[in-house]
């Protein structure tokens, strides 16, 4: 898929972003998880996962 679109909806639908990147799995959940606290580190870790 396409590195800057992976990025722009990391920014805007983190959750998304890590699913059409990894799939349904830990990384997931964990990215959920992140952005049900709080919105700004769901977004990190999705970038973190889509840039890797």
């Amino acid at each position: 898929m396409n590195k800057i679109l992976l990025v722009i909806l990391a920014i805007l639908l983190p959750p998304v972003a890590t699913f059409l990147n990894n799939g349904a799995g830990k990384d997931l959940l964990i990215n959920i998880v992140l952005c049900l606290f709080f919105y700004v580190p769901g977004v990190l870790h999705a970038l973190w996962l889509v840039l890797k």
